[in-house]
């Protein structure tokens, strides 16, 4: 089975996501997209598999969204994405890519439904939170 992670490594989301991808017993592709970029067919297919647009895709907070003036709702979807493609920060993470579908793992229990075998609780976020009690049953 393979799974892709589009991956921040300075966001928690994101290092939970993966954590709970690796405690299923699969090892991704990791793509560091804030260092690989963007194309314009791989944005726009990631977001039609997941069901979003550049804007709900869009993130809003720590990022240059606000400064850049695309809270603005008369702002287009492809003006979003051009400017997604000039700042890959502003779009929101991780995306996870696997067999059973593409989602943006936002909660990071999210990705639970796209792993072909769920992990082995009990099993906690980095902050303590617990994701899967000791029978493996999501608690969040």
């Amino acid at each position: 089975m393979s799974i892709v992670i589009h991956h921040n490594p300075a966001c928690g989301t994101s290092r939970n996501v993966l954590a709970i991808i690796r405690a299923s017993g699969v090892e991704p592709v990791v793509i560091d997209y804030l260092h690989t970029g963007w194309t314009r067919p791989q944005l726009q297919a990631l977001f039609a598999a997941a069901g979003l647009t550049p804007r709900s895709a869009l993130r809003t907070t720590k990022s240059p969204a606000k400064e850049l003036g695309l809270l603005d709702p008369e702002v287009s979807e492809e003006v979003l994405l051009d400017h997604m493609l000039e700042h890959p920060v502003l779009v929101n993470r991780p995306i996870v890519c696997s067999p059973k579908g593409v989602r943006l793992c936002r909660p990071s229990e999210a990705v639970l439904d796209l792993l072909e075998t769920r992990p082995k609780g009990p099993l906690y976020k980095e902050d303590g939170e617990m994701i899967l009690n000791e029978q493996g049953d999501c608690v969040v």
